[in-house]
C-alpha cells in the first residue's frame, strides 16, 4: 500500500513539472515578446526640439542633454513621495561615484507643473540636495510637448471643491548617452542596481 502511494506521488509530481515544463516552453516566448515590445516602445522615443527656461532663467534647450551621461526625471516640487524619494536615490547613487565620472553626470529634473515650478520655487526645492540638479520649467504647452516626446504622461487631479490638485504622472528615470535614449529605471529601482546602470553607461 506504500509503495502504491509512493508511486502515485510520483506520478503526480512529474505530471506536475511536466505541465510546469509546457507552460514556461509556451508562454515564455510571450513574456519574453512583451518585454521587448515594451523596450522598443520606450526607446522609439527621440524626444523634441524646445527651449524653456532652467533654475536660474536661462535658456535652456535639447543641446544641454548632450553628454557622456544624462540623466531625465520629470516631476513637480508638490510631488508628497515618488518625486523627493526618487531624487534622494539619485542624489545616493551620485554620492557613490568617484569626482571623474560625476563630472561626467547631468541630472535633469523638469517640472511638469510649471504654474507652480517657477525657476525660483524649483530652485529652492532642488537645494535641498549636496549634488547639481538642473531644474527645467517654463511654458505649459512646452513642457508638455517635451514630456510627450519622451513618454512621460501626466494629468491633473483636482480636489472635490476644484480649488486644489495634484498630478499623476509617469515616475521613468530616463536615462541619456551623448543625447539618445540608452535606457530606464523605474522610481523604486534598487539602489546598488542604479548604480550598475549609471557605471554601465559612464564607461
Amino acid at each position: 500500500m506504500k509503495t502504491l502511494s509512493t508511486m502515485k506521488l510520483k506520478t503526480s509530481i512529474t505530471i506536475i513539472v511536466g505541465c510546469l515544463f509546457i507552460f514556461l516552453f509556451i508562454m515564455l516566448p510571450i513574456f519574453l515578446s512583451i518585454e521587448k515590445k515594451e523596450d522598443e516602445y520606450v526607446s522609439s522615443f527621440k524626444g523634441s526640439s524646445f527651449s524653456l527656461k532652467d533654475i536660474n532663467n536661462e535658456i535652456i534647450t535639447e543641446e544641454s542633454f548632450n553628454g557622456p551621461l544624462t540623466v531625465l526625471f520629470f516631476g513637480f516640487t508638490y510631488c508628497p513621495d515618488v518625486c523627493p524619494i526618487t531624487l534622494n536615490k539619485i542624489n545616493l547613487v551620485m554620492n557613490k561615484l568617484d569626482k571623474k565620472d560625476l563630472d561626467k553626470l547631468k541630472v535633469f529634473f523638469i517640472s511638469i507643473d510649471p504654474e507652480r515650478d517657477t525657476p525660483e520655487v524649483l530652485k529652492d526645492y532642488l537645494s535641498s540636495w549636496e549634488n547639481k540638479f538642473y531644474g527645467i520649467t517654463g511654458e505649459p504647452e512646452k513642457i508638455f510637448l517635451l514630456s510627450r516626446s519622451w513618454g512621460i504622461l501626466s494629468e491633473k487631479i483636482f480636489s472635490d471643491d476644484g480649488t486644489n490638485y495634484n498630478v499623476n504622472h509617469s515616475s521613468s528615470v530616463i536615462i541619456l548617452k551623448n543625447g539618445k535614449y540608452a535606457d530606464r529605471i523605474t522610481h523604486n529601482e534598487d539602489l546598488n542596481k542604479t548604480l550598475k546602470i549609471f557605471k554601465k553607461y559612464l564607461r
